[in-house]
């Protein structure tokens, strides 16, 4: 935690039930996509020093760039990239090996991507637009996009416990995901080109500290941390992650009236939070490997919010008073990279597919929030004790803050 220039850092429970390592303040944990503010970060230093052109198109930048449709191709910018509204489908995770090469050949493979919404259009979150943003890096740099975080960004700012591959894990005092209390069986399910959107493996002390480098300027200019402050588009789910809005990187909050900045992360069995109120200079990273996480989360931040006359907005959930809702017009199947999302009046079965069907599917009940919103229970681990917000809004269905349009 972050408070008038200091970090202050706590650590409890096991790293691993399985062995009884505690935690301590230097343990590494997965950040999941908590890694977009480190790639974000790098990417405007390139913006910094002129090399590269915020609404320059990626097709510009990458010659090869292609996805599945041409008018995309030809129409994504960096900036939409950043700021989640490429209209890129999210959740593209071909395993292109574990070589040097591995976030080219992905790109490569992005030729059969398609497009969860027209590009500019609105948000939805990209993985996949994280990824490509990794390439641009690496063409720009000559080197691969961890060389070039680790020289530009890691190794400058002193974040000594903060790394990208799984082997430099080995180092230090690593935790292990849990599901159902037990240890996960796999350590990381992600491939090494998710990489710039979702492999960052840090201790909480050195989140922050990238924080306080944002906020004293020796991260990157003034003038560039905010601009990745500025508003680039409204979000129609504004209770997945609490989000008003996005940034360039940065997810917007609206703390009651206070403004903030963040991101969370899930990785396997691993959820990380991060929050930011850049008027106090307050910054709180939060990283659990366990169940329950979205409302132990909540409750400290909270609390720790609270200190400094922060209020948190209420934890999304359905009104005392049930009330009903005609399901008609939201009845039918929703399709998106990796994802089909089938809609039977209060029920939704969330099913993963292609490339992403390593993971669990889940059914869930919907009960109405209001007349487009709804809270499902049964979502998994990362909800335990909580409600995950299913949102209808202009032909999509958002989960995750993912927009899978209908098609049937």
């Amino acid at each position: 935690m972050l408070v008038d220039g200091e970090i202050h850092e706590f650590a409890g429970g096991v790293l691993n039930t399985g062995t009884g390592v505690e935690v301590t303040t230097d343990s590494v944990f997965q950040l999941g996509s908590v890694a977009k503010i480190y790639t974000a970060t790098l990417v405007m230093s390139l913006v910094e020093e002129g090399l590269l052109d915020l609404d320059a198109r990626v097709a510009d930048v990458l010659p090869d760039f292609r996805v599945a449709d041409p008018d995309a191709t030809s129409e994504i910018t960096v900036r939409q990239l950043l700021s989640h509204t490429s209209g890129l489908s999210g959740d593209f995770q071909p395993d292109t090996g574990r070589g040097d090469d591995c976030i080219e050949r992905y790109v490569e493979a992005c030729v059969k991507l398609g497009q969860d919404v027209p590009p500019g259009s609105t948000v939805s979150y990209s993985g996949a637009g994280y990824v490509v943003l990794g390439r641009i890096v690496e063409v720009l740099t000559g080197t691969t996009w961890n060389k070039a975080l680790a020289d530009r960004v890691l190794t400058p700012l002193g974040l000594t416990h903060t790394m990208t591959l799984p082997e430099e894990v080995l180092r230090f005092r690593a935790a292990v995901g849990h599901f159902n209390g037990e240890p996960t069986p796999v350590w990381d399910l992600m491939p090494r080109a998710a990489g710039p959107g979702a492999a960052v493996f840090a201790s909480a002390g050195d989140v922050v500290r990238l924080v306080r480098a944002h906020l004293d300027g020796s991260a990157l200019k003034p003038e560039t941390v905010a601009l990745m402050q500025e508003r680039q588009v409204d979000v129609p789910d504004r209770w997945t992650v609490g989000a008003d809005g996005w940034g360039l990187g940065w997810t917007l909050y609206d703390f009651t009236g206070t403004p903030g900045i963040g991101h969370d992360g899930a990785a396997t069995g691993q959820y990380a939070y991060l929050r930011v109120i850049p008027e106090q200079g307050i910054a709180i990273a939060l990283l659990t490997n366990g169940g329950g996480a979205r409302p132990l989360s909540s409750a400290i931040l909270r609390s720790l919010l609270g200190r400094f006359g922060v209020e948190m907005p209420p934890p999304f959930a359905p009104p005392a008073e049930p009330f009903d809702v005609d399901m008609t017009p939201y009845n039918g199947v929703y399709k998106r990279e990796g994802v089909v999302i089938t809609i039977n009046d209060r029920r939704a079965r969330y099913e993963f597919v292609d490339d992403m069907a390593i993971y669990p599917s889940m059914d869930m009940d919907l009960i109405p929030v209001s007349h487009n919103v709804f809270a499902a229970t049964g979502a998994g681990s990362s909800f335990q004790d909580d409600f995950m917000p299913v949102v209808f809004a202009n032909g999509y269905c958002y989960i995750g803050m993912r927009a899978a349009p209908k098609i049937s």
